[in-house]
């Protein structure tokens, strides 16, 4: 038999150390060769035969699930992403502690869980079936755990590699009189290896007086007031291929064991419930409500082992016999390899079967931040298109050539006069201009001023508004107000207002740019120069604000005469298929500069949910439903 204990369990209410009796000695239990044992030597425990391929398809398909699971960190605060990351993180240890091991080792060892709550007894059973004081019973809540595996030396290999419980280090310890309380409640060497090591290591001793093939656990309380104890319980339950289950008369009907003996039920685990401390005649009254209770929770096949209310001897153990039982039930367990195999094929399903379970819930909860995520991403989008939208709006329907730009403008081109300058010779337009600016700033430099004004005017209100109605939107989520957290996100940016100035000129620069290419020509380019590289410029920038589906002002003038000036004076110059090219082209310029613009403003806020990078919950639900119809054929 191989058992693991932790040091400084808990103290058990009700009894206390008695004079040793001269007549208790601990007899040495002769050790049963169990038939895995004797035919297979050390350290082979893999599926073999028909099974192989069955196994192997198991194996990778919890290997798939595995690596999916350990991507997924579930970061939005959606209703259910707490339970998610706790169901993950279980599923995992789950998967690494137990599931993998017993696949590739059906006929490995068993391990059993010896868990309860506290003052349940536990450490009182484990010193009786070893058959001596390898643990004792602290008086501080909580305790300190370390676990400590007793096992057969011929089972040793089973359990000096990590192929089970691989987060807990290995430490060899050997058994020896030592480890027996000494006066004064000193513990000895067994019970201080060392002194200083870590609460997550195993300690491994041996002792040939255990039966081979099956293994104890002693677990800690699962109802300690130490968190970490708490969830190292659950997670060693999980590790378990049977359960021995210790509760007392008092305390067998309490709420929380019984919740993990549902899940038991639910696994199809072996279980074996320990009722402790059991006055004289009181079994007859409990008995049949703990089987009541059993048959409720899908465990009526689980055997009920009794052991009465005694005193213990100076040693902290029971009497002789007292768990005879127990012991011979895990002994005839031990011995005979086909009943092991079934357990363990039994709990490997079962366990198989939680874990699909458990990844089709993570899936939902993969689907419901996706879903999520995907909220949060248009509102970003959707109220920053609204914010483009609204820019270019006001590009195409003439509302910037109104007020200041529209008076600069006009004071420039004049209206009759102009265009009859146009229609007779253009020449005489360059000496109009000449005599114009000997003396004074430059109009069109005005009128293109006016137009940076006014542009950058409307990029800033509407930008902020899209900040708005996006904090707005987020605010509204759980996930959104998580990932905002105190900051403002929706206030603009100080710079915004320079960066949209610094767009504008880029774009003026490119229309400049334009004009250049397109006046290449000797003619044209004597036209360009007649009229003045800039003024011709701020015209095509007046023609592309008074647009309208395309056409130019010369066919929709929507923003009257002075949209007209400045497309007659680019036809005298480019012609009119030339202007209808070059409006166009400035216009998508724009479009492009303005959108770029938008986009950087949307980059903060997808910063945010990039974040989200799990994978998806389609692989996780295919990936689980595998681990599910792979297990079914094992």
């Amino acid at each position: 038999m191989i058992i693991v204990s932790t040091f400084d369990h808990e103290p058990e209410p009700g009894r206390s150390p008695q004079p040793p009796d001269p007549a208790e000695s601990v007899p040495s239990r002769p050790s049963t060769a169990a038939p895995w044992a004797q035919a297979e030597g050390p350290g082979h425990h893999g599926p073999a035969g028909s099974g192989q391929g069955a196994a192997e398809a198991a194996i990778s398909a919890v290997d798939d699930l595995r690596a999916l699971l350990g991507e997924t960190a579930l970061p939005l605060e959606t209703a259910g992403a707490a339970a998610g990351r706790d169901t993950v993180r279980r599923t995992l240890a789950q998967i690494e502690d137990y599931v993998l091991p017993r696949v590739r080792s059906l006929d490995a060892p068993l391990l059993a869980v010896v868990g309860g709550s506290t003052g349940a007894g536990k450490s009182t059973l484990v010193n009786a079936l070893v058959g001596r004081p390898v643990t004792r019973a602290g008086a501080v809540r909580p305790t300190t755990r370390q676990p400590m595996l007793i096992h057969h030396s011929f089972d040793g290999p089973a359990f000096e590699g990590t192929r089970v419980l691989p987060h807990l280090a290995r430490v060899r310890g050997q058994l020896a009189a030592s480890s027996f309380p000494r006066p004064g409640g000193r513990p000895g060497p067994a019970e201080e290896p060392g002194g200083a090591e870590p609460v997550h290591s195993l300690l491994l001793l041996s002792d040939d007086g255990m039966d081979r093939g099956i293994a104890l656990l002693d677990a800690p309380d699962i109802d300690s007031v130490s968190k970490e104890n708490r969830r190292l319980a659950s997670q060693l339950l999980a590790a378990a291929d049977l359960w021995l289950f210790t509760t007392t008369a008092n305390r067998y009907a309490d709420a929380v064991p019984w919740e993990l003996l549902e899940e038991a039920g639910r696994r199809d685990i072996t279980v074996a419930v320990v009722l402790d401390r059991v006055p004289d005649g009181v079994a007859d009254e409990i008995l049949p409500d703990l089987h009541r209770m059993l048959d409720e929770h899908g465990l009526h096949e689980a055997p009920v082992f009794v052991i009465p209310e005694a005193p213990l001897n100076a040693a902290g153990m029971l009497p002789l016999g007292t768990v005879d039982g127990l012991r011979t039930w895990l002994s005839d367990l031990a011995a005979d390899s086909a009943v092991r195999t079934e357990i363990a094929r039994r709990t490997v399903l079962g366990a198989l079967h939680q874990v699909a379970g458990r990844g089709e819930e993570i899936a939902d909860e993969a689907g419901e931040q996706e879903s999520v995520a995907g909220r949060l991403r248009a509102d970003v989008l959707e109220s920053h298109e609204q914010a483009l939208q609204e820019i270019v709006s006001s590009t195409r329907d003439g509302s910037l050539l109104h007020d200041e730009v529209m008076a600069r403008w006009q004071d420039f081109v004049g209206t009759g006069e102009f265009f009859r300058s146009l229609e007779t010779k253009i020449g005489r337009w360059r000496d109009r201009v000449g005599a114009y600016l000997r003396g004074r700033p430059a109009p069109e430099v005005q009128v293109e001023q006016a137009l940076e004004t006014g542009l950058q005017g409307v990029i800033v209100e509407e930008l902020a508004k899209a900040g708005e109605r996006t904090q707005r939107c987020w605010r509204s989520e759980q996930a959104g107000r998580a990932l905002l957290g105190d900051e403002d996100l929706g206030r603009l940016p100080d710079d915004v207002p320079d960066r949209s100035a610094a767009v504008i000129r880029a774009w003026q620069g490119d229309v400049l740019e334009l004009i250049r290419r397109e006046g290449a020509g000797k003619r044209t380019q004597a036209r360009v120069l007649s009229v003045g590289l800039n003024v011709v410029t701020v015209a095509l920038m007046i023609t592309v604000f008074s647009m309208s589906a395309g056409l130019t002002g010369a066919e929709v003038g929507i923003a009257g005469a002075s949209g007209v000036v400045g497309t007659k004076l680019l036809e005298a110059v480019f012609g009119e298929d030339g202007v209808r090219r070059m409006a166009e082209s400035a216009r998508q310029d724009l479009d492009v500069r303005i959108r770029e613009l938008v986009q950087s403003l949307e980059e903060p806020w997808l910063q945010r949910l990039g974040t989200v990078s799990d994978p998806s919950s389609a692989e996780i639900r295919e990936a689980a439903v595998r681990v599910r119809t792979t297990g079914e054929r094992l």
